[in-house]
């Protein structure tokens, strides 16, 4: 059974029109962010709670950068939209972890391919 203060997250963000996939991750993220902090009200935390949570997420956890946008928004949206309260400048230490490509083949690799390849196959690739 969901919390009251989680279906009234939810519902905001329905009337605001949010995606359903929007919706669960940051409600993923806004429940990580409470059991940070202890399962405190979050009315009950500020700033300086919210730059920890982040920071760990980079420093401890090794998220992407992106993931770590991703708690940033949910989070913000928990504060500025849900419970009107600004946060102001928190200055938490940004994710240096990029997403990886790997690395198949070398472009000398390619090259050799392509240059073997003739007609419709060399047009294709």
């Amino acid at each position: 059974m969901s919390s009251p203060f989680l279906a009234a997250l939810r519902d905001e963000m329905r009337l605001r029109g949010y995606s359903l996939r929007t919706e669960k991750t940051y409600i993923h993220w806004i429940k990580r962010y409470i059991y940070f902090i202890n399962k405190r009200h979050p009315k009950e935390a500020g700033a300086s709670e919210v730059k920890a949570f982040l920071t760990k997420l980079a420093t401890d956890r090794f998220v992407s950068v992106n993931t770590q946008k991703t708690a940033l928004n949910a989070i913000v949206f928990l504060y500025h939209k849900h419970l009107q309260i600004e946060l102001g400048e928190l200055g938490f230490t940004l994710a240096r972890k990029q997403r990886a490509l790997p690395t198949v083949l070398s472009p000398n690799e390619i090259a050799k391919i392509i240059s073997n390849l003739k007609g419709r196959d060399r047009l294709i690739i």
